[in-house]
């Protein structure tokens, strides 16, 4: 489970404005973060495959999220891959 401040870093990376919490690129920023805690989560607990469903859901998602992104605002989909150090 993320904490709160860690949730608002995400939000605070690559926001538009300051009470932007929604867009995509706040959205994967936020998935990002999850996805890393529970990646860390799963390598502890080898046999907790409800946690590995939500992980490949959470990366499903932040995929579709990033495709969008690259479709409609190719310069924030840049920015927010190398912003977050994902590789594409």
């Amino acid at each position: 489970m993320i904490t709160k401040e860690k949730k608002a870093g995400a939000i605070k990376q690559l926001a538009r404005s300051k009470d932007d919490v929604g867009s995509p690129e706040v959205q994967v920023s936020i998935l990002t973060a999850r996805i890393k805690e529970l990646t860390e989560h799963t390598k502890q607990n080898k046999h907790d495959f409800m946690a590995k469903r939500g992980l490949m859901q959470m990366v499903g998602q932040r995929k579709k999220l990033l495709k969008y992104l690259e479709k409609t605002n190719f310069e924030a989909y840049k920015t927010t891959i190398s912003a977050l150090g994902l590789r594409k």
